[in-house]
């Protein structure tokens, strides 16, 4: 098989694919019409971010199988143009994890001990002994926002240097947490609160731009920040003025909301900031983790085995696959739901199929319905990594199946759990195209779930129902869809709102001010 590789990669992966027998041809740097002639007759494409992978690159390469990213980002990359075309995707997520966690580590001890300052007073000719009194890390707290692969590994390496650690993760279960000696927490204030040093370990999602900003940061008063995982988390003009004032003791910084950072950053003008620039991966084991994690995935699919970064294919036979791809989205979308109402660590999820669905394999449904469950957590998360990720991070995941599906052809129940308390989801497929929530625990409903929607748990009194509409008309929010179900007259009741807009968390708290409501909880379903 050929391998066109646009992008430089460590020799290793180059290697790595002559060993098996496929022929390489490298043309770095081309592009227009010569990337289309030479993609011709590839039968993959292995690109780093320098390559744009179009519909017309994809077009032109009828022969392709799959597009190795060598490299997490794949905004360079067409995913659906690429699935149309029924080519496979694939990054390298994990190749710079301890690359990223040893320099978060460097970037920790840098700042705590002024190292870069003191070496820059030193090359202007001062010995500055007496002007820097550093902090040992010994003894202290480290909060880790974000206990993914790179928060555990900084964890791991901190813990063993005699820091206490204390996580918030809403996505991680507390016995995970304890494997690595870390404290899970319930938010983020307590984690800044109990933290002396706080590192950033999340991605850039709409829930964690600007997380840590004033207020976040006047928690953390005398402690040190490090952020070596996405710019535009942590709000940076006010870091730079609560290092400036003092708040802060120091603070590092490896990414940036915009990048190159900009001239007339305020970051750039105080001395107590340590600025790298997108060092983390930065280094030859990492670059040669990536051309090797990338080059077996190539291989992996030549051999019509599964990729294991996989962001876009099926591990599952064409017929299965066409069988079981309308519940595919559903799974997904009961999961996303489950999750945002359960609002919790949890320790575990259930899958359930019911009627049809329970006789095929289900293994890919399965996962798509953890790829909603940590979909607002992980931006990498798919339906073929999402079940690495769920043992990962210690969660249990179970299925079972059972003939009946009451009165529909199938159903699939996804249940998220902490052990004690639970949320589930039903849904089916109408017409084999329509999804239908048709139950949230014990309530029967028929919602149609999209966009923006608003689940209220409430008394079933008079008036409750005329009083959410109120509150969201006063707020210029339209109800484009309502449905509603209860357990008893006079119990609770169950309602579910689509909205052409999002509410805010002041129409919310209005809400769950009236004594009829029990509780107000906003879902996300779009992108």
């Amino acid at each position: 098989m050929k391998v066109l590789v646009t992008d430089p990669i460590a020799d290793a992966g180059l290697d790595r694919l002559r060993e098996a027998g496929h022929e390489v041809e490298t043309a770095y740097d081309v592009e227009g019409d010569a990337l289309l002639d030479a993609v011709s007759d590839a039968n993959a494409l292995i690109v780093r971010s320098g390559t744009e992978v179009t519909e017309e690159v994809l077009s032109a390469a009828p022969e392709l199988v799959i597009v190795g990213r060598a490299g997490i980002g794949v905004d360079n990359i067409d995913i659906d143009a690429a699935t149309d075309h029924g080519v496979i995707v694939a990054n390298a997520p994990e190749g710079n994890v301890r690359a990223a966690a040893e320099h978060t580590v460097a970037m920790a001890f840098a700042t705590a001990r002024s190292i870069p300052q003191a070496h820059d007073r030193m090359k202007d000719g001062e010995w500055a002994k007496g002007e820097f009194l550093g902090t040992e890390v010994n003894n202290k707290t480290l909060g880790v926002v974000g206990f993914g692969r790179v928060g555990q590994e900084v964890a791991k390496r901190l813990g063993n240097l005699g820091m206490d650690i204390v996580t918030f993760d809403p996505y991680i279960s507390e016995d995970r947490a304890k494997q690595f000696g870390a404290e899970l927490v319930d938010d983020l204030d307590d984690c800044l609160d109990a933290a002396d040093f706080v590192t950033i370990h999340t991605p850039l999602t709409p829930e964690t731009e600007n997380m840590i900003g004033e207020e976040e940061l006047a928690q953390l008063e005398g402690g040190y920040v490090v952020n070596c995982a996405r710019g535009g988390i942590i709000d940076e003009p006010a870091l730079a003025e609560a290092v400036e004032d003092g708040v802060l003791k120091g603070a590092a910084l490896d990414v940036f909301g915009e990048e190159p950072l900009p001239e007339d950053s305020p970051l750039l003008d105080v001395e107590n900031v340590i600025l790298t620039p997108h060092l983390g991966a930065s280094t030859e084991a990492a670059q040669e983790n990536v051309a090797t994690s990338t080059a077996d995935q190539v291989v992996a699919a030549f051999d019509h085995q599964p990729v294991a970064n996989a962001l876009n294919a099926p591990s599952l036979d064409r017929a299965t696959f066409e069988r079981v791809e309308p519940y595919l989205e559903l799974a997904s979308t009961a999961g996303r739901i489950a999750v945002q109402l359960f609002g919790s660590h949890m320790s575990s999820v259930e899958v359930t199929y019911a009627g049809d669905i329970a006789e095929e394999d289900v293994e890919y449904v399965t996962a798509s319905a953890l790829e909603g469950v940590f979909a607002p957590s992980d931006i990498q998360v798919n339906a073929v990594n999402a079940p690495q990720i769920a043992e990962r991070r210690g969660i249990d995941v179970t299925e079972s199946k059972k003939s009946s599906a009451e009165d529909y052809q199938s159903l699939i129940t996804v249940t998220v759990s902490d052990g004690e308390e639970s949320v589930s989801v039903c849904g089916t497929q109408f017409g084999g195209e329509e999804s239908r929530i048709v139950r949230i625990d014990d309530h029967r409903i028929e919602a149609v779930p999209h966009g923006h929607m608003l689940v209220v748990r409430n008394k079933d009194e008079l008036g409750t129902i005329g009083f959410i509409g109120t509150v969201l008309g006063d707020a210029e929010i339209n109800i484009a869809g309502m449905f509603n179900g209860r357990e008893t007259i006079g119990g609770e009741a169950l309602s579910v709102y689509n909205l052409d807009s999002q509410p805010g968390r002041d129409i919310i708290d209005r809400l769950n001010g009236d004594d009829r409501i029990i509780e107000t909880t906003y879902v996300a379903l779009d992108d």
